[in-house]
């Protein structure tokens, strides 16, 4: 587990392979992710990539002002409906098509991308439907 703000930007900014990853893989107490973002704003997209990062994190990352942030965010198994109808409407094209492509979009998340001014996510999407390749039920 990690400890501290200070622990993670350390491991994260290690040479060390094994030390690199535990900042990928390893848990943190809610208060250690918050200070990670009070303190070292620009940690903002490794503590999106984490694998374990908790849910109410992820929906505050998914309204920074970085794009690479949210991209990490929309690319998360975990998200759920009501956060993916949100990121279906970033102004980013990355994050969108991230979401287009996210294995628990539900219909109501592809059809609010079905007309995506970016012709490649509306292709997407209406591949998708039509083959029924989306969640079926809501992911809460």
């Amino acid at each position: 587990m990690i400890e501290s703000a200070e622990e993670f930007v350390r491991l994260r900014n290690s040479e060390i392979q094994e030390e690199y990853t535990r900042a990928a893989h390893d848990e943190a107490p809610i208060e250690v992710w918050n200070a990670l973002l009070e303190n070292y704003p620009d940690m903002a997209f490794w503590v999106a990539q984490n694998k374990t990062v908790p849910y109410e994190l992820l929906e505050v990352l998914s309204h920074h002002e970085e794009e690479r942030v949210r991209s990490m965010v929309a690319m998360k198994n975990k998200l759920k409906e009501p956060l993916l109808l949100e990121l279906a409407s970033d102004t980013s094209d990355s994050v969108r098509m991230s979401v287009a492509r996210h294995k628990n979009a539900t219909l109501t998340v592809l059809k609010k991308l079905k007309s995506d001014s970016w012709g490649e996510i509306a292709s997407v999407v209406s591949d998708r439907i039509e083959r029924g390749n989306y969640k079926l039920t809501k992911t809460f």
